[in-house]
């Protein structure tokens, strides 16, 4: 039976009702909250808080707050009176039932609405968004459709333009051709009338008499010289490539084959490596014999801030399989937020310790390891060998911004503890 919860205060004005209740050391996240018009009620286990309010409020626009062991409510009031009590007066246990039943079918219309609301508003944003859609398309087509009448128009010109340079240049050819006939016909006219003649004494022949040049003579031989200096095309042909396979990005003198070779058979040892057949695991669930199952659940814990159940979530997983350095290495960071540097100091040695050989998969892993235990260090005021870290992590990531200002913050530390153990 839950334990009903008598101890709250109220106040009111005219237009709101203002109600503190106490959640005596219940953490807030196990707290339900349900509010009707005329019915609240606060489910914090073991406790339970109810009560059926004096007159109808807006359950739309009353507001809760949660925070430091307290529920704050704010209730609007549908009509702006002063009640006389917080609760209705004389109420039996059939009234309360149906106020209950009444309250949550109301609430379960509400959010039948509501999703009905989403739903519709849903389908709206879709109808707009498909009208835009095709409103953008049909401006696309438009476009590509003017492009292409835009090239089909420059197409037919040149086509027209060619055609026309075709006809000039058979008129050009056509002109030589009557003139070499015109010729022909009046050597044949003089041959004729100088066989009508007496002989007479033979006389030297004239020179030959060269062609003459017509208006177009250049252009006829200037075009065949043209045709005759044009090559014959290529045939055509392909050349086959082969590459050479690279495993690695760099050369093979300078890859760590080897190394990364290493690293996988190490990390595959690990996976293998569990422990699940003690006596003491025979209770859990198959879930929680993961070690990456549990991992994710301390990273999920370290988030919210719930830094010791992280710390036993790691624990238990380190305790199935100690060959994963990721669990040490979040189980470091988990000790540096609760100020337990000297484990986090140890975690982070035990985290080095397993990731090795150093290769590129896990340089971020080992820088992070470096970073986490120097911090441990500058806390326990031992700079010179959280530098000796931080410079560790710099050589693994040269260009990381953050390490390097905090590297720079500790020289100067440093240098200034130096000084003044000088002076």
């Amino acid at each position: 039976m839950p334990v009903r919860v008598s101890e709250f205060t109220w106040q009111q004005t005219p237009a709101a009702v203002f109600l503190s209740l106490p959640l005596r050391g219940v953490c807030v996240r196990d707290a339900d909250v349900f509010c009707g018009e005329s019915y609240l009620k606060v489910n914090f286990p073991p406790f339970l808080f109810e009560v059926f309010l004096y007159a109808p409020i807006d359950d739309g626009s009353s507001r809760a707050k949660i925070g430091n062991d307290m529920i704050l409510f704010t209730l609007y009031k549908k009509e702006p009176v002063m009640w006389e009590t917080l609760s209705m007066p004389s109420v039996d246990k059939e009234m309360m039932q149906r106020i209950r039943e009444k309250s949550i079918l109301q609430a379960q219309e509400k959010a039948k609405e509501a999703t009905e609301a989403k739903s519709a508003a849903k389908r709206e944003d879709q109808r707009y968004a498909l009208g835009v859609m095709m409103k953008i398309e049909e401006e696309e087509r438009k476009k590509i459709e003017e492009v292409k009448e835009n090239e089909r128009k420059k197409a037919t010109r040149e086509l027209e333009a060619w055609k026309e340079c075709q006809r000039q240049a058979e008129e050009q050819t056509r002109i030589p051709r009557t003139e070499k006939c015109q010729r022909g016909r009046q050597a044949e006219e003089r041959g004729a009338r100088g066989a009508l003649e007496p002989p007479s004494l033979p006389r030297k022949a004239p020179p030959p008499r060269l062609p003459e040049r017509g208006r177009n003579w250049e252009n006829i031989f200037s075009e065949k010289l043209k045709e005759d200096s044009i090559p014959a095309p290529r045939s055509a042909g392909s050349i086959q490539i082969n590459f050479t396979p690279r495993a690695f990005p760099t050369a093979l003198r300078e890859s760590q084959l080897a190394e990364e070779e290493e690293w996988l058979h190490k990390q595959a040892e690990a996976r293998r490596a569990m422990s699940t057949d003690l006596p003491e695991f025979c209770d859990l669930k198959e879930e929680e014999k993961n070690p990456d199952w549990l991992k994710e659940k301390g990273n999920k814990l370290f988030a919210t801030g719930n830094y010791l159940a992280a710390v036993d979530a790691y624990n238990l997983a380190i305790r199935l399989n100690r060959k994963i350095p990721l669990l040490y290495l979040n189980r470091a960071a988990c000790h540096l937020k609760l100020r337990n540097l000297h484990k986090a100091i140890e975690d982070s040695s035990k985290a080095l310790e397993l990731l090795t050989p150093p290769v590129s998969d896990n340089a971020s892993a080992r820088m992070k390891a470096h970073v986490r235990r120097g911090t441990a260090f500058c806390q326990l005021e031992l700079y010179v060998e959280g530098l000796q870290d931080y410079e560790a992590a710099l050589k693994i990531d040269p260009a990381n911004a953050v390490v390097q200002n905090d590297a720079e913050k500790i020289r100067t530390i440093i240098q200034g503890t130096a000084l003044k153990s000088h002076d």
